[in-house]
């Protein structure tokens, strides 16, 4: 970024002195001295024409000595004026015109370039979008050992969080997220990616996530992504009113009909439901009554389908009563983290063998074949609400692939 001011100044440099430099020598030079050799000349001319007349007899004598004073007091009077002139001049107009384009000349450009152009296009940040993921472990080690070197590099930083969020290390990824936004604090982006790291540490958006993508719209009210993940936010703490609001400004960006516009439209469709049914002091039916699918539903699902078995850690059994609520569900690994599919248990059926696929979403739009990779989450609800709260009990997968088999799921951390 120095560099680039640095070439600005340079260039601007340039153009002042290819401007000023021709006015300031453009000046009118001084033909004072040339009027007066003319004056001169032409005194003597009309001294020899009198003389000329007193040889042949055409002026007397007095009368010539008369109009010799007289050419010689006007010679004398017009040299005096001319350097009473030349003495009282003013700075020469372009000399004038020189020095204020000199001084307007490049605040008018700095102006131009901070209201028309990107003062941040040099800075890290502008490189982000082009973050690559290393997805083995040898690779993860020579990016740790180049950040060593250089603790301050955005570039590794952000590689380093990318991969470790797409190998599901989800709290180391948060940490890298959280010295970026250090590093660069005007980033949306990076909060925004930072909260969504940190949800998934936590299974939850709610609590420092949520203040995370708060920060995010403050830098920018219209950034996408935090805008779906603050609506999801909000319909995980029950504020229906909010996730509207958020969704109903995400819409105004999308393209009527695509895939995007669909799943948050049909979100918006749930969010005004469940406002509704809350003001009616109703629970939601889908949220009341998720049960297992029959049999037949399942033998008609597709190559989506992911299964596994869902297992309650031996540091936790204590904090579970066998009629707690049992939740497996999928959400997508990018996007709204509302239930693409979703099982209802209770923990005395531990461990339990699960099977998810399309014929157990919430809604036609919200399906896992919709998306390229799912999360899976296990999680003991003691309310029996569907909704994270504190104290809720959780474990969660890596990033799967549609169709995944034999996933193993400990439930091992508690909501906080």
């Amino acid at each position: 970024m120095t560099l680039f001011w640095i070439i600005c100044a340079a260039i601007l440099i340039v153009a002042v002195l290819f401007v000023a430099l021709p006015l300031w020598r453009g000046t009118s030079k001084d033909n004072s001295v040339a009027r007066d050799a003319a004056n001169l000349e032409i005194l003597r001319d009309q001294i020899a024409e009198m003389d000329a007349d007193l040889k042949n007899g055409l002026l007397t004598p007095e009368l010539h000595e008369q109009g010799k004073r007289e050419l010689q007091a006007r010679l004398l009077e017009e040299v005096g004026n001319g350097q009473a002139n030349q003495a009282s001049n003013k700075p020469h107009p372009l000399k004038i015109t020189a020095v204020v384009l000199a001084v307007l000349l490049p605040l008018a450009a700095v102006g131009l370039y901070l209201k028309l152009g990107n003062p941040n296009a040099f800075v890290p940040q502008m490189q982000f979008g082009a973050g690559g993921i290393v997805r083995d472990e040898a690779g993860l080690q020579a990016l740790e050992e180049k950040l060593a070197k250089n603790p301050q590099n955005p570039e590794v930083l952000l590689m380093l969080a990318r991969s470790y969020v797409e190998l599901g290390r989800y709290a180391d990824g948060a940490k890298k997220y959280d010295a970026l936004i250090r590093l660069v604090p005007d980033e949306a982006m990076l909060w925004t990616d930072y909260a969504d790291a940190l949800a998934m540490t936590h299974n939850s958006l709610v609590g420092a996530p949520t203040k995370l993508l708060d920060r995010a719209l403050e830098i920018d009210p219209n950034f996408a992504k935090a805008l779906a993940l603050s609506g999801t936010a909000a319909m995980e703490r029950g504020d229906f009113a909010a996730a509207i609001r958020y969704w109903e400004k995400l819409m105004q960006q999308l393209q009527p009909g695509g895939e995007d516009a669909k799943m948050i439209d049909e979100g918006l469709r749930q969010a005004r439901q469940l406002l509704a049914q809350s003001k009616g002091g109703k629970m939601a039916p889908a949220l009341e009554q998720i049960n297992e699918p029959p049999a037949k539903a399942q033998a008609a699902a597709g190559s989506e389908r992911i299964t596994g078995t869902v297992t309650l850690g031996a540091a936790l059994k204590g904090q579970a009563d066998p009629d707690d609520t049992l939740f497996v569900l999928a959400r997508a690994l990018q996007g709204p983290k509302m239930p693409l599919a979703i099982l209802r248990k209770q923990v005395k059926d531990l461990p339990v063998n699960f099977s998810l696929d399309d014929s157990m979403a919430m809604s036609p739009q919200m399906k896992m074949s919709n998306f390229d990779q799912v999360v899976v989450l296990a999680r003991i609800s003691k309310s029996g609400n569907a909704m994270p709260q504190p104290g809720d009990l959780v474990g969660m997968s890596k990033p799967l692939a549609l169709g995944t088999k034999g996933v193993k799921i400990e439930i091992d951390q508690a909501v906080r």
